[in-house]
């Protein structure tokens, strides 16, 4: 497809949190909490407030309109500035570190002074009704020529545990949110960018790492379709599928208006009561209803089951509308007789509604009568831009799975930001900005370990964008070798993670311990069994690493799971070991000739359970079968 033909335009904004100690404007710490530990709960109703101008978002308002009340837990960890019952505390000056040096990285213009803002949110996310954000920098460079427009710390929203019940424990860990131009065109281009930036990010050192630590948001448009705003991609992957499913969708509305103004289709403006038609039908979401209402949609046929993305239709679209309602969902003539009403009911239906077979038919039902008007009138909305002139409404949409979208609410306006009056500014003064320091790239430091410490390219590059890099980094520093560092951190934790061992129990500390015996040992004691006892240095093989990692995510320390599986064969023990297994083997050697060594090694491994260093054992059975192939 030719995304620069249709006029793909796109742009990014990448939330991400820092991993700070305490939290934006209070002293909690940034701890995600399991929500069966909430101590306490309370619960809020939450209106929009006009802005300086004395207008109301539009966004806010649609929200407004639902009357929802939110349930919030709390913590020990939590405190009154999560529940807005205290002022917040000044911007927290680690955060905005943090954010300064993301922002020379980029080589952005810092903000002389940092204002804080609010911004309009009341969808339950934020207690207050707002989220607090800070502009810090201006104007940052991207490789493909794009550009960074804008920098800003802010706080990150509370986590939902289900419906309207949220958890404070998420509520205010500060986050950057990078806001690129919409200078991208393609859906890889959109993917390339995002991956940079989180490249950069990770860069820092100084971000939160995991799942939902960073989202994506996706602004995008087409050429006769509209922008619309794509919350909370969290799989980087998921991105360029996102960008081509939304094309594809605004294409499809396009070409339904296209077909809807041929038919010369229109939408009807009755609210028909369809009550008594359903009641005795064997739906069970009809029967359980109080009201239902049908609104007919001449020229509309086969179209509002029309696909416009996989696993959804038109009819999908005005559902999302009806939801807001609180019903859930909409039936519609094109997928029916299904969902227990008969081709019969669908029949009695059309000639009730005096609709023919090039109309299609809408029921949407509530628990009321107000609950199903409102559906009814949203559903009709929803119609009405089908046909208009911008049939692609500009609309902000969650992404499901696979990288489909549904409607949330329309796109908020300048409305929604107004000063924050708590909080004083802080200034950008040419000392503080030019104390911030750029880290070094992920991608210059994977070079750096492939060319310096003899890495290969691809272990490298996944030790430098690893969680471990750190302690890569600070083994190396003491003297570890790369190579064994490397496979301790990326193989062997690996593997024990896999094996189901819970390697967050294990310790840098612990680690290192381990890499350092390691690194010191004598491979075979010269005078027998190695001292394990006391203060004395354990020597450890290589081969041990996995099993004594295994004991320490099991609960033991490093040092007695060193002690307890450190080599204790001798020199002469390990000989004669090997003189027996070549002997009990001796047709296969005088067979495989060389080629025996592979298969024996794996054996006299076995026999000594990884507690000797395979280059001393290799050594060893190289000699002993050298003798029996000469016929000594």
């Amino acid at each position: 497809m030719d995304y620069k033909a249709l006029g793909l335009t796109a742009g990014i904004e990448i939330h991400q949190q820092l991993d700070t100690k305490e939290k934006l404007f209070c002293h909690c710490p940034t701890t995600i909490r399991d929500n069966a530990d909430h101590s306490g709960e309370f619960f809020r109703y939450l209106r929009a407030t006009e802005s300086e101008m004395g207008a109301i978002d539009r966004a806010a308002q649609e929200e407004m309109k639902r009357a929802r009340k939110f349930v919030y837990y709390t913590y020990p960890t939590t405190c009154l500035v999560e529940n807005d019952e205290e002022p917040p505390a000044p911007l927290n000056d680690e955060a905005l570190d943090i954010g300064l040096t993301i922002a020379k990285t980029f080589g952005m213009t810092p903000i002389p002074q940092v204002h804080t803002m609010r911004k309009l949110v009341i969808d339950g996310s934020n207690t207050s009704g707002f989220q607090r954000t800070a502009l810090v920098a201006i104007n940052g460079a991207l490789p493909n020529g794009g550009s960074i427009e804008t920098i800003c710390i802010e706080e990150e929203a509370a986590q939902r545990v289900k419906d309207d019940i949220f958890s404070l424990d998420r509520l205010g860990i500060p986050l950057v949110e990078i806001t690129t131009s919409p200078c991208m065109h393609t859906p890889e281009d959109v993917q390339q960018v995002a991956e940079y930036i989180g490249m950069v990010l990770r860069s820092t050192g100084a971000v939160k790492r995991g799942l939902g630590t960073i989202r994506q948001d996706v602004n995008i448009s087409i050429k006769d379709g509209a922008r619309v705003e794509i919350k909370g991609v969290q799989d980087l992957a998921l991105i360029a599928e996102v960008v081509r499913r939304e094309v594809q969708r605004q294409q499809a509305l396009l070409a339904i208006q296209k077909e809807l103004i041929q038919r010369h289709a229109c939408v009807g403006s009755d609210q028909i009561d369809i009550t008594a038609l359903f009641k005795e039908t064997k739906s069970a979401v009809l029967k359980k209803s109080k009201k239902i209402f049908a609104l007919v949609l001449p020229g509309f046929a086969g179209l509002v089951g029309r696909e416009i993305q996989p696993g959804r239709r038109l009819g999908s679209e005005m559902s999302d509308y009806a939801k807001k309602c609180g019903v859930g969902g909409i039936f519609h003539t094109d997928e029916l007789p299904a969902y227990g009403v008969t081709e019969e009911e669908v029949t009695q239906l059309r000639e009730f509604v005096r609709a023919n077979e090039q109309d299609a038919v809408i029921l949407v039902s509530g628990a009321n009568e107000k609950q199903a008007a409102c559906a009814w009138n949203q559903v009709h909305t929803r119609a009405n831009l089908a046909l208009s002139e911008k049939p692609v409404p500009e609309e902000t949409r969650k992404m499901l799975e696979e990288g489909s979208t549904a409607y949330m609410r329309p796109l908020p306006g300048a409305e929604r930001m107004y000063p924050e009056t708590d909080v004083l500014p802080v200034r950008i003064d040419e000392a503080r900005w030019n104390a911030v320091t750029v880290p070094e790239l992920l991608t210059v430091k994977a070079e750096r370990f492939a060319k310096d410490l003899g890495l290969d390219p691809a272990v490298a590059k996944q030790m430098a964008f690893s969680e471990y890099r750190p302690l890569f980094e600070r083994a190396v520093a003491e003297g570890i070798k790369p190579t064994l560092a490397s496979r301790t951190l990326l193989d062997h934790l690996t593997k024990i993670r896999r094996d189901g061992a819970d390697t967050d129990k294990i310790t840098d500390d612990a680690i290192l311990a381990v890499l350092r015996a390691v690194s010191g040992i004598r491979l075979v004691s010269a005078t027998g069994h190695i001292n394990v006892s006391g203060s004395a240095t354990v020597e450890v093989a290589k081969e041990a690493i996995p099993d004594i990692l295994t004991a320490v995510a099991n609960g033991s320390t490093a040092e007695d799971a060193m002690a307890k599986l450190a080599p204790t064969v001798s020199r002469d023990e390990l000989e004669a070991v090997i003189k027996k297994i070549v002997a009990d083997r001796k047709e296969f050697v005088t067979e495989k000739q060389k080629g025996a060594l592979g298969p024996l090694m794996g054996v006299v491994m076995q026999e000594v359970r990884g507690s000797v260093d395979g280059k001393v054992v290799s050594e060893l059975l190289r000699k002993e079968i050298e003798k029996v192939l000469v016929g000594k």
